[in-house]
């Protein structure tokens, strides 16, 4: 799937340049940044378990609202296709009598896709390589799910 100059088709390649990133990465302050704790979740997620490429905070729309992320994957894409994912799993389960999305998860030969469900409107989207265990990955992450949605305030009151 490349395009027809051996690069990536236009709507999968990167939006931003490798120079614009780091500008925007040094410009965040770890002391100020609001963000932090969340950007520490997602780190924090991505180093216990062996094979995660990448933590993908979206919202259930699609958009990207934050990304620890070292997959080739572009975030905003792989926010787009976590709600694609959720979108088909709350149809399932509602067609199923079998309640509310949770979780899903997309495996492939040389990696995988896990979608959590953060409350109502956000997603947990994490990008896994062919080595990813699953079952620890689902271990590590639901305890996070919980401390997100306090974090984005989006726990039911």
């Amino acid at each position: 799937m490349t395009g027809p100059h051996g690069g990536l088709p236009s709507r999968l390649a990167p939006r931003h340049s490798a120079q614009q990133q780091s500008a925007r990465s040094v410009q965040l302050d770890p002391v100020t940044d609001p963000r932090r704790p969340l950007r520490l979740e997602l780190a924090g997620l991505r180093h216990q378990v062996v094979g995660v490429t990448g933590c993908i905070i979206a919202g259930v729309d699609g958009l990207l609202i934050l990304h620890d992320s070292r997959t080739a994957g572009e975030p905003h894409d792989v926010a787009a296709m976590a709600a694609a994912a959720h979108g088909i799993s709350r149809t399932c389960g509602g067609a199923l009598g079998q309640g509310q999305f949770q979780e899903v998860t997309i495996r492939n030969r040389e990696g995988c896709l896990a979608v959590y469900g953060i409350g109502d409107l956000a997603l947990l989207a994490v990008v896994g390589d062919g080595m990813v265990n699953i079952a620890r990955l689902h271990l590590e992450a639901r305890p996070v799910l919980g401390r997100l949605a306090q974090m984005l305030d989006l726990t039911k009151s």
